[in-house]
């Protein structure tokens, strides 16, 4: 189906950074599969991992204890903070998870109808309840109406959410990213998240932050939300937690890690021995290779690289970021610098909310490959601007 708009190259192998395609052309990879390959290409201790793991077990279904699995969700629930854990395949499944426990504790409040608390430009997925969370317009065309049990506010504000909490019965939870990956790469700020956590408190709100992209040491931290020092009370996770293998979970705390009870949610795939293990090998290869201050370090350089080299562009709005996720804003639709950036550069980059070229860079990148980024995509935006204001 006609679901994706592609690029004419075919990828043959790749190894850390680094891709080929079919005829033997190199390209440096910028985006990480959109931050799934946080440990590169082709990573040999996960290929052996997979390699073993598929020669022993790969499938028995949840009606049976996984070892994995257990294994796998202690880890996560110790590094997040959180106590249980639930298993799925994607991003999307960990939200649509997230907003099954809201609708469960807003019913045990005795509120008929709950609603969840979503921001503009957010985004949760492209299931139904997922596609509803969403924050852009683009996506939901075509696809009305929306699920109802949402409210929308503008991300960072402070007043809104304060507005909401005076004037609203009904919310349940709040679902939000601790930095908007497909709005365009925007930081929620320390004092909002705190705020945000207060306010949850107060109203008996669960907390639930969508950590799919900014998750698993990209951000400089294990997740996004601690660098405020706050604590959700449900967090979702995905992408970089297989490197490439289908996988995600939604952990929670408390009240919150109690909603479920047998048979109001499952997963036939969710955490399989396959995909768990992999995701204990990649969470021992982050810690081991101490990926997660690597990411701070390099997320620095890459940043202030390109504000210094590209201060003197009038159309570039704003270059932001936290850790390995940078965004650089322009004056004017972008959407064909991937195509130019594939083509002029041998670099994969991404183009988010039409106009922000959006860069998720594996966490293992040695600094001589974040200054070769860095170059190239000043080389690709010079030579845009150069033509667009001619």
């Amino acid at each position: 189906m006609q679901a994706y708009a592609r690029e004419p190259v075919v990828f043959d192998r790749g190894r850390g950074a680094h891709l080929w395609d079919a005829d033997g052309r190199a390209y440096l990879d910028a985006i990480a599969g959109v931050a799934v390959t946080n440990l590169g290409h082709a990573h040999p201790e996960i290929a052996e991992a997979i390699a073993d793991q598929a020669q022993r077990l790969v499938h028995t279904s949840n009606l049976y204890s996984i070892e994995w699995q257990e294994r796998l969700g202690r880890r996560l629930c110790s590094l997040a903070g959180m106590q249980r854990a639930f298993f799925c395949n994607s991003g999307a499944e960990a939200n649509e998870t997230a907003l099954k426990l809201a609708r469960l504790h807003g019913h045990s409040r005795g509120v008929a109808s709950p609603r969840v608390l979503v921001m503009e430009n957010g985004f949760h997925g492209r299931t139904l309840a997922t596609l509803a969370a969403t924050g852009n317009p683009a996506v939901h065309r075509g696809f009305e109406p929306l699920m109802p049990g949402f409210v929308r506010v503008p991300y960072d504000d402070i007043d809104a959410l304060r507005r909401v909490a005076n004037e609203t019965g009904d919310v349940v939870a709040v679902l939000i990213e601790s930095v908007q990956g497909e709005g365009g790469v925007r930081v929620a700020s320390t004092a909002y998240l705190r705020e945000l956590r207060r306010l949850c408190r107060e109203n008996d709100w669960l907390l639930m932050m969508d950590e799919v992209q900014a998750g698993l040491g990209r951000t400089g931290a294990w997740f996004g939300y601690q660098h405020a020092g706050v604590l959700p009370d449900v967090v979702t996770v995905a992408k970089g937690l297989g490197n490439g293998l289908p996988i995600g979970a939604c952990l929670a705390r408390d009240q919150a890690a109690e909603l479920f009870v047998p048979g109001q949610h499952g997963s036939t795939f969710g955490g399989n021995p396959l995909a768990c293990r992999v995701g204990c090998v990649v969470l021992d290869l982050i810690e081991r290779e101490r990926l997660v201050s690597h990411a701070a370090v390099l997320g620095r350089r890459l940043l202030e690289s390109l504000q210094a080299d590209l201060a003197d562009q009038q159309a570039v709005l704003a270059i932001r970021g936290h850790g390995l996720m940078v965004g650089i804003e322009l004056d004017r639709p972008c959407p064909e610098l991937v195509t130019r950036a594939l083509r002029e550069q041998q670099l994969l980059i991404n183009v988010t909310r039409d106009k922000t070229i959006r860069l998720l860079p594996a966490l293992i990148c040695a600094q001589a490959e974040i200054d070769d980024i860095a170059d190239r995509v000043v080389r690709l935006v010079r030579g845009f601007l150069r033509v667009a204001l001619a």
